[in-house]
């Protein structure tokens, strides 16, 4: 039988407060907030959906929490965070009026900001088993999140997202342990595959090439192809069509006459200039010192 895992709405049952904010509805995707006044308690609480940020806001008390059937003993306050990690259950402990601020973030959000920051596939994210963070950048973010929350205005979903991506790339950088899934040779691109995007550069050439229209032309999505590119080549897809971007240029130099310009135009660099700087990057010498030579 699956583990019943409760949400944030369901937490009261458990652990009874007054509610002081909420988040709406809707334009929250990922991630949610509730502050609570809490007097002094002894609690249970059933393993979490959501990864749990707990910010201290007002009052201080000693806290003592059981996870993973050890106890630890913290004194909490305001600027003070606790963590928890999602499908765990813990025992809380506090004989002190203190107020809150619960940021949750779904085990979804967590996942796909860690592919993208690794570039790889993600087996499982647990956070460190943390009473008392000495960290004022989670504590801010929580209570910038929660007067959004609180008072919410035009772009408020847009400042949401950026608030949702910042708390979780630091807390995957600093309070986490990834598992990474194993590639396995589904994880590359077939041949087939590699020709199709080769041809597309070629036909492509002139013009700006972006990461989704590469991903476009094999049928896959852009974090997997990404994924698979480097997987198979070695190297990112940026990298390596502006390595036969290179390619042709010199190939032009040695064969045509064109001017400088047209072969830039022709190669798909922004300009004669870019195509000088990419040369003096890549190849140490210039185009026309380049053609000269060849």
């Amino acid at each position: 039988m699956a583990q019943h895992l409760i949400g944030p709405d369901e937490l009261p049952v458990w652990v009874p407060g007054r509610l002081t904010v909420h988040s709406p509805e809707q334009g929250w995707d990922g991630m949610s907030v509730r502050g609570y006044r809490y007097s002094g308690s002894d609690v249970g609480v059933p393993p979490m959906r959501d990864y749990m940020i707990v910010a201290y806001r007002r009052g201080t008390t000693a806290m003592r929490r059981r996870f993973d059937g050890h106890w630890s003993t913290e004194h909490l306050g305001p600027g003070d965070v606790s963590l928890l990690t999602r499908a765990a259950e813990s025992h809380w402990v506090w004989p002190e009026g203190i107020e809150v601020v619960h940021v949750y973030l779904t085990q979804d959000e967590l996942a796909a900001t860690c592919r993208q920051m690794y570039e790889r596939d993600i087996a499982d994210i647990e956070l460190n088993d943390v009473l008392k963070a000495n960290d004022p950048a989670i504590h801010r973010t929580a209570m910038h999140i929660a007067a959004e929350a609180a008072h919410s205005d035009v772009g408020s979903p847009l400042l949401i997202e950026s608030l949702s991506c910042q708390l979780s790339v630091h807390i995957l950088r600093r309070h986490a342990q990834v598992q990474f899934r194993e590639h396995t040779p589904s994880d590359t691109l077939t041949t087939r595959q590699i020709g199709t995007i080769q041809e597309f550069i070629r036909s492509h050439m002139r013009e700006n090439i972006s990461l989704d229209d590469l991903a476009d032309c094999v049928g896959l999505s852009r974090y997997h192809f990404a994924r698979r590119f480097r997987q198979t080549m070695g190297t990112t897809p940026h990298e390596f069509v502006t390595k036969q971007r290179v390619s042709r240029a010199q190939l032009m130099l040695q064969r045509t006459s064109n001017p400088l310009r047209e072969i830039a135009a022709l190669c798909g660099f922004s300009d004669q200039s870019h195509m000088t700087r990419v040369f003096q990057q890549r190849l140490g010498t210039t185009p026309g010192k380049f053609r000269s030579e060849s």
